[in-house]
């Protein structure tokens, strides 16, 4: 049974996820803009790889899996491998009603084309009135309630699939800023998704990327913590991330920036698509996230109906479980916001709630081991970092943005 999507509660649940300092200090300040801003919808898309993620979890049929939702394209896309189960949470309302509307569209568009139109082109005129005879009378009350709110200029939510969805949310919005700061400074970021190979794609790196870094302007906006919280960074994250580069925050978005463009072909890398061409490709055979490639839409049309979406913390959600009833964990990046006390607690749960064999995965901002020195000793000798695999992982993934991949696994021992 999904919970109802409480949109006046995320503000408060991610106030208690962020908040760590006093309302009146310039860092208490930072936190609070953040949680602002991040109450609304943050991610059209979720920036973690997919198939990354699964490689790693090595998903069975017999799995329950619980995720943090996000956007909900990896909740989704791990339905290719048909696990038992898959709870998704999130505080965010906005992501809870996106990963209730993908599902709903999964269950009951008429086909792979109608999915394809309404969440990878996500800018056609149809997908409103898909949703208003399809959609609509599929969805809870408080799910159809924030679809339908209206905005400043009395539109519809809805609306936002057919002016191009990916457009939209911070996320959308920031990389809209950054096009548009690039194009003050003569770099069109568009041309480079024109590079038909890795090496045209280090040239357009070369020249209408790299020379943007050492303009005065972007070093500037680099250097306030407020400019990237579109990337979805808050103030403790940006410190960390500061400090994963010697020339601090600016030299670690070059670095990500650089193996985005340079690492990965753009033939198969959706996130590159994301980044400079605000969009999927527009030919069918652009790269998309799993759970919209034509080949898995029967797979996961058929189990699309053992997702559950929740509006609640992973911590809070694993309190409610019971004990050995888990075999995989999705964090995500979220225990880059955590202080001690709190991963302690989360990981109290997950060491509670895991079956024999069970895996956790995550990412972090910079590169670090997070959880050693702050996670008790009693708690993290039941669980075993795959440090081979999890730095092939990390290199493996297409996102770029992340400076670590963390593969954990339940020892045998206490099986």
């Amino acid at each position: 049974m999904d919970l109802p999507v409480k949109a006046n509660g995320s503000r408060a649940a991610l106030a208690e996820a962020v908040h760590r300092s006093g309302p009146f200090s310039a860092e208490g300040m930072l936190e609070r803009l953040f949680t602002f801003l991040f109450s609304g919808l943050v991610y059209p898309q979720i920036w973690e790889d997919p198939v990354v993620d699964m490689d790693a979890l090595c998903i069975r049929k017999t799995d329950r899996i619980v995720a943090i939702a996000s956007g909900g394209c990896n909740v989704a896309s791990y339905l290719c491998a048909h696990p038992s189960k898959i709870i998704a949470v999130d505080l965010n309302a906005a992501h809870v009603a996106l990963n209730r509307l993908k599902l709903a569209a999964l269950k009951n568009l008429p086909d792979h084309a109608s999915v394809h139109r309404f969440f990878a082109n996500a800018a056609d005129a149809r997908n409103v009135a898909i949703y208003d005879e399809i959609l609509k009378p599929k969805l809870d009350p408080a799910t159809k309630a924030y679809w339908e709110k209206r905005d400043l200029f009395g539109r519809r939510r809805i609306s936002s699939f057919e002016r191009g969805f990916y457009r939209s949310g911070l996320l959308g919005l920031f990389i809209g800023l950054a096009h548009g700061v690039s194009r003050l400074h003569g770099s069109d970021l568009r041309r480079i998704l024109e590079a038909q190979n890795l090496e045209e794609q280090k040239q357009a790196y070369e020249k209408y990327l790299k020379p943007l870094f050492s303009k005065r302007m972007i070093r500037f906006l680099a250097g306030q913590p407020a400019s990237l919280y579109g990337l979805g960074i808050p103030p403790a994250q940006y410190r960390k991330l500061s400090e994963d580069h010697p020339d601090g925050m600016i030299g670690a978005l070059e670095a990500r920036v650089k193996k985005l463009t340079c690492d990965f072909s753009f033939a198969d890398n959706y996130f590159a698509w994301q980044a400079f061409g605000r969009s999927y490709g527009a030919d069918r055979n652009a790269p998309v996230p799993p759970y919209l490639e034509p080949g898995n839409f029967e797979k996961i049309r058929d189990c699309a109906d053992r997702v559950e979406v929740h509006q609640i913390s992973m911590t809070h959600y694993l309190s409610g479980e019971p004990a050995e009833s888990l075999d995989c964990y999705v964090l995500l990046d979220a225990q880059d916001w955590m202080n001690d006390q709190d991963l302690n607690a989360l990981w109290s749960q997950i060491t509670r709630t895991a079956r024999p064999g069970a895996r956790v995965i995550f990412r972090t901002a910079a590169n670090e081991k997070l959880l050693p020195g702050r996670v008790s000793d009693n708690i993290l000798r039941h669980w075993g970092r795959k440090d081979a695999r999890s730095d092939i992982l990390q290199a493996r993934d297409r996102s770029a943005i992340y400076g670590a991949f963390h593969l954990y696994q339940l020892k045998d021992s206490d099986a």
